[in-house]
C-alpha cells in the first residue's frame, strides 16, 4: 500500500494548500475518499492503470471542489439534481416520456429525483461508496457532501457514449410501466411481460435484465481496454528487450511489422537485403519463444493469459489485428 499512502499524502498536501480553511479532519477524510476503498490494489496496477485511477481522482475532486465543498448539504443536493437534469440527452428522453404518459404535470427534476433516490437505496456501487464514506469521516455534513459528489461522478460515467444515468432512466421507465396493456387480446388470458425476473426470495430483490445487459457490455468494453493496454505494454517490453539483447534493428523490425508492413517493405525502409530480414525474423521468433518466457515480467504472463491464442508468434496484423506473442 505504499503507493496509496503516497497518494493520500499528496492529496493532503494539495488540499491544505488549496482549501486552507477546511478542518484537518476534513482534509484527511477527503484524501482517503479520493484514493478509494481498495487502496491495496493500487500497488498491483501497472503505470497505465495507475494513470487512469489518478485521472478519476482528479475528476472526483473537481466535482467536489466546483459545486459542493463550500455549501450546505441541502444546497449541494439541489445542485446535484439540477446538474443531472440539465443533461441534454436525459432531459429530452424524460420530456418525451412525460408528454406521452398520463401524468403530464411531472417535471424533469421530479423524475431525476426519483431515479437518484432509487439508486441510493438499491445500487450496490453507491451502497459501497456510502459505507466507505462512513469509514472516512464521522462528520455528517461532510458525509452528505461526499455522497452527493460520488453520485454525480457515478451518474456521468460513460457507457456506450451515454451517461450511466440514461440507462438508469430506461430501467426506471420500464419498471414504472410494468404490467401496462395497450391492446387486450381476444382470449381471456393476458400475459404480463416484465423487464425484471424475480430472484425467488421473499425480499424484493428483482434482477433487471436490461440493467444486466448494460453492465455486461460495460464490463466487456472495460476488459477489452485492459487487454489493449496489456498488449501495448508487451509491445514496449519486447521492443526494449530486443534493443538490449539483440539489436536496435530487431526492435525497429517489430515496430514496422506491427504496423502492417510486409517483409519487402521492411527491407526497403531499413535499407537492408531481404535475406537479412528473414534471418532477423527467425532470430526474433527464437527469442520470443525460447528465451524471453524464461525471464518474462508479470505483464507478459497477464497478457498471455488474455490473448486469444497462446501459440501465436508475431501474427500478421492484416489478419488478426495488433496481436503478438503469447508464451
Amino acid at each position: 500500500m505504499e503507493t496509496a499512502h503516497a497518494w493520500i499524502a499528496e492529496w493532503q498536501t494539495r488540499l491544505e494548500r488549496e482549501q486552507s480553511r477546511l478542518p484537518a479532519a476534513w482534509i484527511t477524510a477527503i484524501a482517503r475518499w479520493l484514493v478509494g476503498d481498495h487502496p491495496e490494489t493500487i500497488d498491483q496496477m501497472d503505470e497505465a492503470r495507475q494513470a487512469i485511477a489518478h485521472k478519476s481522482q482528479e475528476f472526483c475532486y473537481s466535482i467536489l471542489k466546483q459545486r459542493y465543498l463550500n455549501v450546505s448539504p441541502d444546497t449541494a443536493y439541489r445542485r446535484l439534481i439540477r446538474r443531472l437534469s440539465n443533461l441534454v440527452l436525459l432531459r429530452n428522453k424524460i420530456r418525451t416520456w412525460v408528454a406521452l404518459s398520463r401524468d403530464r404535470h411531472r417535471s424533469t427534476i421530479d423524475v431525476v429525483q426519483e431515479i437518484v433516490q432509487e439508486m441510493l437505496h438499491s445500487d450496490r456501487y453507491l451502497q459501497r461508496q456510502i459505507t466507505w464514506i462512513a469509514q472516512c469521516t464521522d462528520d455528517r455534513r461532510l458525509r452528505n457532501l461526499l455522497i452527493v459528489a460520488s453520485v454525480e461522478e457515478y451518474c456521468l460515467r460513460p457507457i456506450r457514449n451515454q451517461p450511466l444515468l440514461v440507462y438508469r432512466f430506461v430501467n426506471y421507465l420500464r419498471r414504472s410501466q410494468r404490467g401496462g396493456v395497450t391492446q387486450v387480446p381476444s382470449s381471456n388470458n393476458i400475459r404480463l411481460v416484465s423487464a425484471e425476473v424475480s430472484a425467488g426470495s421473499e425480499a424484493d430483490d428483482d434482477v433487471n435484465l436490461i440493467d444486466t445487459q448494460t453492465l455486461d457490455a460495460y464490463e466487456h468494453d472495460r476488459e477489452f481496454a485492459e487487454i489493449q493496454m496489456l498488449r501495448q505494454a508487451v509491445e514496449r517490453d519486447f521492443c526494449a528487450y530486443l534493443a538490449e539483447n539483440v539489436s536496435e534493428l530487431a526492435s525497429h523490425w517489430v515496430e514496422l511489422y506491427l504496423k502492417g508492413y510486409s517483409q519487402d517493405e521492411i527491407a526497403t525502409r531499413l535499407d537492408i537485403p531481404i535475406a537479412q530480414i528473414y534471418r532477423l525474423r527467425e532470430k526474433i521468433s527464437y527469442h520470443a519463444i525460447r528465451v524471453l518466457p524464461l525471464s518474462k515480467p508479470p505483464n507478459w504472463s497477464q497478457a498471455g493469459s488474455k490473448f486469444p491464442s497462446r501459440n501465436t508468434v508475431l501474427v500478421s496484423p492484416a489478419k488478426n489485428g495488433r496481436s503478438f506473442i503469447a508464451a
